[in-house]
């Protein structure tokens, strides 16, 4: 897959889904559960998935529903447990605490046992 990258943009986003697919089988759909950034619901983003309708199926999460996305609550967490009322002499300073935050936390995971099935929620 590509390399990570600081900045969400609609051609960040397009070249996600180009590699994606790549990894999965022809027939198989690849339903992608996204957050309601910009660039996810940009018309660049649209019009090239409008271009792969039958390969791609984007989900959102609901406006205002941050809660629901896994990655923004961890991030919260993160946040309130570990970068409140720091103050950092570096951007590379800021990634070490992340990191050792990370460290912290995977030294003794919780394993969290999602309930339902995707073929099992409705959509739309």
């Amino acid at each position: 897959m590509t390399s990570w990258s600081e900045t969400i943009t609609p051609a960040r986003t397009s070249s996600l889904c180009w590699e994606t697919r790549r990894v999965y089988p022809a027939q198989v759909r690849i339903r992608l559960l996204l957050d309601n950034h910009s660039a996810h619901i940009s018309k660049e983003t649209q019009n090239w998935l409008n271009l792969h309708p039958l390969r791609f199926e984007f989900v959102f999460t609901p406006k205002h529903g941050s809660w629901l996305n896994i990655v923004e609550t961890m991030f919260s967490k993160m946040a309130r447990s570990m970068l409140r009322g720091i103050r950092v002499a570096s951007k590379q300073e800021l990634i070490d605490r992340i990191h050792q935050y990370f460290e912290e936390i995977n030294s003794d995971p919780v394993i969290f046992r999602w309930k339902y099935k995707m073929d099992e929620i409705g959509i739309g």
